[in-house]
């Protein structure tokens, strides 16, 4: 398996189970709403499904080079993480 599919693979991986926990998300955003100083709860949650899928494709490339992702690797990485927003938007706000 090639360096990129393996961060497509945990890509997918991290989306996916962030899916899955939307409910709990959402539930646990709606009772903290106050504490957090959310006003969208969706909004919010979006924001943590988009910033998890970013940040753990990030440490992927960090781990597999033993050292920070270039400039060139961040953008492979955002625009994957971009390619699945309609999904991710779809799954909160639907």
């Amino acid at each position: 398996m090639s360096e990129e599919e393996l961060v497509e693979q945990l890509i997918t991986q991290t989306l996916d189970g962030a899916l899955q926990t939307i409910p709990i998300y959402m539930a646990e955003i709606e009772q903290n709403k106050s504490e957090l100083q959310v006003e969208n709860t969706k909004e919010f949650a979006y924001g943590v499904i988009m910033g998890m899928a970013l940040g753990m494709a990030g440490a992927a490339i960090a781990a597999i080079r033993n050292g920070m992702p270039s400039e060139e690797d961040q953008v492979k990485v955002r625009d994957m993480v971009y390619s699945k927003i309609p999904q991710i938007r779809e799954r909160i706000f639907s």
